[in-house]
């Protein structure tokens, strides 16, 4: 099975889809809702449901993930995640992040609150031990402009090509990266909920603080791993969100898949 970074990421990449947003001068709020499917290898691993509401520019998401099919095997995992803020003309403004799941028995927690731009609070739990030598710490410099795994997913961008051409600093409680995305192509994908135009990117992991050095699963998501995220534009918002996604890990591929994605009724 997949290396316990790669699923965390996996975890993180299976709210990418639920991230469509209506126009942010919506005069009432907007509710969509989504369910997602993981593989590995074509094999199924888990599954998700979304519930994302918009009230204006402030946005409301909340995911629950859980193990399926050869993952529920390997480790049962169920978790929420939840992530509040507001989009701005600069991109994502977060407020909170928070993501519980068990594994197995194991109850574990992330959470981690945002102000004036930066991070305010990061709380773990079980506690990370004790860090040795070769650990990268983080400092404060890193956590300034910084923002959580589902803030980092949403790309304001007036045309497709502008989608692709940025880095993103991306904080998940531990690990401090850039994702720098670049231009592969531009498609068409048709699931429930959307039918239209998509621009692939791929995503270079580049750790910058909140790693061990010389950790081989997180070498190869540096070095070799390829990671191709595909966008579809929402409406006349200016903003796009993923839809599709592919991680490479040491043992095999991972793919996330939007099945459903449409405004609640």
């Amino acid at each position: 099975m997949p290396c316990p970074l790669s699923i965390r990421l996996t975890a993180t990449a299976l709210l990418l889809p639920a991230l469509a947003l209506p126009a942010a001068t919506a005069a009432a709020p907007q509710t969509f809702s989504g369910d997602y499917s993981v593989t590995y290898l074509g094999l199924p691993i888990a599954r998700a449901s979304i519930r994302s509401v918009y009230d204006g520019d402030a946005y409301n998401i909340n995911g629950s993930v859980n193990s399926a099919g050869l993952g529920r095997i390997f480790d049962d995992t169920k978790g929420s995640l939840t992530a509040t803020g507001r989009i701005t003309g600069n991109g994502p403004a977060p407020r909170a992040f928070r993501a519980e799941y068990t594994s197995g028995k194991k109850p574990s927690l992330v959470d981690i609150r945002f102000a004036n731009g930066t991070v305010a609070s990061t709380e773990v739990k079980p506690k990370p031990r004790k860090r040795g030598k070769d650990w990268v710490a983080l400092d404060d410099g890193h956590l300034r402009r910084a923002i959580d795994p589902i803030a980092s997913t949403m790309v304001r961008a007036d045309t497709p090509d502008e989608v692709c051409g940025r880095t993103v600093k991306m904080y998940d409680g531990e690990i401090r990266a850039n994702l720098k995305l670049s231009f592969v192509s531009r498609g068409d994908i048709s699931v429930k909920g959307y039918r239209g135009p998509t621009v692939t990117c791929r995503m270079n992991f580049q750790p910058v603080a909140g790693y061990r050095k010389g950790k081989k699963s997180l070498d190869y998501l540096k070095n070799r791993s390829r990671i191709m995220v595909t966008f579809a534009p929402v409406g006349e918002t200016g903003v796009y969100a993923p839809i599709h996604a592919t991680i490479g890990t040491q043992i095999g591929t991972i793919t996330i898949s939007a099945q459903r994605f449409e405004a609640a009724r």
